[in-house]
């Protein structure tokens, strides 16, 4: 599925939520929608845990010796 028509499939139920279930529905099925997008792009590959992981330690300790 081309990422245009993923975008507007999920656009479709972010109006069906918000137009019948109101803010708060909108609210839980972005947060969900978010989720599956990292899950998605964890499966395909496009985001690399360990070089996130790696990045985020390195800062810390950066942070950490400045003091």
């Amino acid at each position: 599925m081309s990422p245009t028509a993923l975008g507007l499939g999920f656009g479709v139920a972010l109006g069906f939520a918000g137009a019948f279930g109101g803010f708060v529905a909108f609210i839980v099925v972005l947060v969900v929608g978010v989720a599956g997008l990292v899950v998605g792009w964890i499966i395909e590959g496009g985001f690399d845990l360990q070089a996130s992981r790696d990045a985020y330690r390195a800062g810390s300790r950066r942070s950490r010796t400045r003091t």
